[in-house]
């Protein structure tokens, strides 16, 4: 999986590119925003600092290959409005969770629904994965139609045992 170059995907609209450190006010506001994170838990990064942190740390597990992240943007607007991961990459690399963010602005919008197709395509055609795995609170609804819409399916027999409001939804390779 270890890219030359980082992988740019671009869709109808979108533009899904690596971050970058002037990002670091959107990472901000996403990772601390109560409606983003409503139904997350996650770190924050209340602070440049912390933001920053972020941005490197994704940037240095890029490198590392351990996870891939995107930064989404609309075509001719470079500013960042949400991203997508595929990350906890199974040891046998055939197996991936994917997590999503965008600002509330753009939602209702099908920009998420664009980019989860791209990256879903990407991994099974670049990466050969065989399985993407989705955790998403069962309060969320949004994020449980997004990944209907997209085919996944809820594994009633699997828990997160980091979090017991997530439900785990499965996508196998077709």
């Amino acid at each position: 999986m270890i890219f030359k170059n980082f992988p740019i995907l671009t869709t109808h609209r979108l533009i899904l590119r690596e971050p970058e450190f002037d990002d670091w006010p959107v990472v901000s506001y996403l990772r601390t925003d109560k409606k983003v994170n409503e139904f997350v838990e996650r770190s924050s990064a209340e602070t440049k600092e912390k933001a920053l942190e972020f941005i490197e740390n994704a940037l240095s597990n890029i490198s590392k290959d351990q996870l891939i992240n995107w930064f989404i943007c609309l075509k001719g607007d470079p500013k960042m409005i949400g991203s997508i991961c595929l990350w906890n990459i199974s040891e046998d690399r055939k197996k991936a969770e994917i997590g999503y963010d965008l600002i509330p602005d753009f939602w209702g919008k099908g920009i998420m629904n664009e980019a989860m197709q791209a990256v879903i395509n990407f991994g099974y055609e670049e990466l050969d994965l065989d399985m993407i795995e989705a955790f998403t609170s069962w309060e969320n609804i949004a994020s449980i139609n997004l990944l209907n819409k997209n085919g996944f399916l809820l594994n009633k027999n699997k828990r997160d045992p980091d979090n017991s409001n997530n439900r785990i939804f499965e996508l196998k390779k077709p």
